[in-house]
Formats: structure tokens, C-alpha cells, sequence
């Protein structure tokens, strides 16, 4: 069974044994917008693992055009198998082919070849496809208003591409990617575009420093935003802002040089966050 058409239940059973910060985020959310999530979040997970482990790159891509055609028939009124369970998440919060379009593009990028330091137009681009896309999905089954749900959806989307980026530079380079842009590297005076030897290399702090401040920025603008928002509809938004706003700050405090222990989630901040944003 693929990761889509399992039902909602299961998709959130498998988020909590991961100990996944998106569980966590989504439980405080009502039934109908938590069962909305857990199918955008399916929906995400899957195309995901086409492209990292859907087989051959041209299967991959075959894969890929699959998930496009079905995002096709549901807008259709066909909804196959696979986007049945999105159906009542279109129908109820009127979620956007556009979007799901651009998931399935961004997750293209990657099968189509290991990312290798994209310039900063391109870069930017995936972080629009891979998660601002699935922000402007998510801001609407939370309700936020549409004066501010696409800017909020494009600063916290980018904040949290850029944190993950940060944070899993020798995973990526384990995978024969680099995620990290070519004019900062060339700014610090590396040339190389190898994962391994970037990950490696001494000037990678000054690489990640401006990242971190721009990850930074998208946060504070983030916060801007929900701030003019009703609390109700920023609950999980603000919960994720916070969990991952730790992760960027204990990525920056342990530093880039090598070597470098993986940065986990924070437990304790997020049962903090937990408590403010899902029971007060």
C-alpha cells in the first residue's frame, strides 16, 4: 500500500513512532484539519520517497508523472487511488492543483539529479516547491486569512528548508547532494562542488553563516504575520516556528566546522511549545 492510500489513522501512527515534530503539530489541531494534514502530509511523504528511492532516475521520473496525472484526475473529479485521500481536503478547504503541482516539481529536482550547489535563483526556487508549497496547502486548511497566508507561507516555508539544509549537510553529502548555494561558496573560496569535500572543507562556516541569518529573518517574518493572525489559526504553524526555530538555533551554536554531531529535535522545547500553543 503506498503511503497515500493508507488512511489517515495510520499515517499518523506512523508520524508518532517517528517522533515526528509534524504529529505533534497536527494533534492540536480539530479532527477535520488534522485529518486534512496527515492527507497533505501523506501525499508529501510519498512523492518524497519516489524521488529518493523510487528506483532508476528514469523510474523515478515515471513515478513522479504518475503522481501528476493523478493530481490531474482529482482535480477532474477522478481522483485515483493513490489522491482519493486528498479528495475531502480539496472539497472542504479548497486546496490548489498549483500546489501539489509544485510538491511533485520539486521533488523532480531531486530525481532527476543529486543537487549539486545550485545558484541562489534555483535554490530558492526548491525551497518554494518543497515547502512553501506545502505552507500555502497547510495555511489553508488552518484558516489563516489569504491577505496573509501566502506570505506566511513563503517566510516559514524558507525558514525551515534553509534550517533543514543547515542542519543535514553531511546526510545530503552522504547522498551525493549540496543544497548549499554556489555564489556563497564561492564568496568563501571554494570551488569544488563535491559534497563531501564542501562538508569537509575548513571556510564552510562562512558559507552557513548568512544562511543561518536568512533563516533567521524568514522566522522573525513569520512571526510578524501570525502575530496579526486569530491564535486559533496559528497554532500549528507557530508550534513548527518554534521547534524549528531551536533546531536552527543548536545548529548555529554547534558550528559548522568538521566533524559535526547531527543536531536532533529538542524535546524539552518542544513539550514547552506543545503546552503554550496546544493547551492555553
Amino acid at each position: 500500500m503506498s503511503a497515500a492510500t493508507q488512511p489517515a489513522v495510520g499515517v499518523a501512527q506512523a508520524a508518532q513512532a517517528a517522533g515526528s515534530s509534524f504529529y505533534a503539530g497536527m494533534r492540536i489541531l480539530p479532527k477535520p484539519q488534522r485529518e486534512a494534514m496527515y492527507a497533505v502530509y501523506a501525499f508529501c511523504r510519498a512523492v518524497d520517497d519516489v524521488a529518493d528511492d523510487g528506483g532508476t532516475r528514469e523510474e523515478r521520473s515515471a513515478g513522479l508523472a504518475r503522481w501528476r496525472d493523478g493530481v490531474d484526475a482529482l482535480y477532474a473529479g477522478r481522483p485515483t487511488p493513490d489522491t482519493a485521500p486528498l479528495a475531502e481536503a480539496v472539497r472542504r478547504y479548497g486546496l490548489k492543483r498549483d500546489d501539489f503541482v509544485a510538491v511533485i516539481d520539486g521533488m523532480a529536482m531531486d530525481a532527476a539529479e543529486d543537487i549539486r550547489a545550485p545558484d541562489e535563483a534555483t535554490l530558492d526556487l526548491y525551497c518554494d516547491r518543497v515547502a512553501s508549497a506545502v505552507g500555502r496547502l497547510s495555511v489553508m486548511i488552518f484558516g489563516v486569512s489569504d491577505a496573509n497566508g501566502r506570505g506566511l507561507a513563503h517566510h516559514l516555508g524558507r525558514a525551515l528548508q534553509k534550517t533543514n539544509i543547515l542542519r543535514d549537510i553531511d546526510e545530503d553529502a552522504a547522498m551525493g547532494r549540496l543544497y548549499l548555494p554556489r555564489e556563497k561558496l564561492e564568496a568563501a573560496g571554494i570551488t569544488t562542488t563535491d559534497p563531501a569535500a564542501v562538508a569537509a572543507h575548513p571556510a564552510l562556516p562562512s558559507v552557513c553563516a548568512p544562511i543561518v541569518s536568512e533563516a533567521r529573518q524568514h522566522f522573525a517574518e513569520a512571526q510578524a504575520i501570525m502575530a496579526r493572525e486569530p491564535r486559533r489559526a496559528t497554532r500549528a504553524p507557530r508550534l513548527m516556528g518554534a521547534v524549528y526555530g531551536a533546531v536552527l538555533e543548536a545548529t548555529a551554536k554547534r558550528g559548522f566546522a568538521a566533524p559535526r554531531e547531527r543536531v536532533r529535535k529538542p524535546k524539552l522545547r518542544l513539550l514547552i511549545s506543545l503546552v503554550r500553543h496546544g493547551l492555553f
